[in-house]
């Protein structure tokens, strides 16, 4: 049997949430110092044209000092959606009947650029970084 060594920055406590094609995940890990820190991360599905899959993956690190201003945010911001909108999703393509309107204007066609270039753009600027040595 092989005997596993022990990483200074491995999960203490894991939670799971599955989301449609998202997946989060919830771990406490330790830093060097024997200190818990908080990693949330979002793994989202796609699919290749040729029908294989791949994921993209965001990582958030979220250290004890920061817990209270970020807790107090996230549930103002939540709350504010909820009071705004309510609890119902009202997103077209979640509809079951959805049809992707099609629209042949001029500017219609410059926004969907826009919008390919901007993609584009986001893509190219991403940087994944990894702080696994925390």
């Amino acid at each position: 049997m092989e005997e596993k060594n022990y990483n200074a920055n491995e999960d203490i406590y894991s939670k799971i949430l599955r989301a449609g094609r998202r997946t989060y995940f919830f771990d406490v890990r330790s830093t060097k110092a024997g200190d818990y820190y908080l990693t949330i991360s979002e793994s989202k599905k796609f699919t290749n044209e040729d029908g294989s899959f791949y994921f993209k993956k965001h990582k958030i690190y979220l250290y004890k000092e920061d817990f209270q201003g970020f807790s107090d945010l996230l549930n103002e911001m939540t709350q504010y959606i909820i009071d705004e909108k309510g609890f119902e999703v009202i997103s077209d393509i979640h509809q079951k009947d959805y049809k992707k309107e099609e629209h042949n204007s001029p500017n219609n066609d410059i926004i969907e650029n826009n919008e390919k270039a901007d993609e584009k753009e986001k893509k190219e600027n991403f940087t994944d970084l990894d702080f696994d040595d925390i």
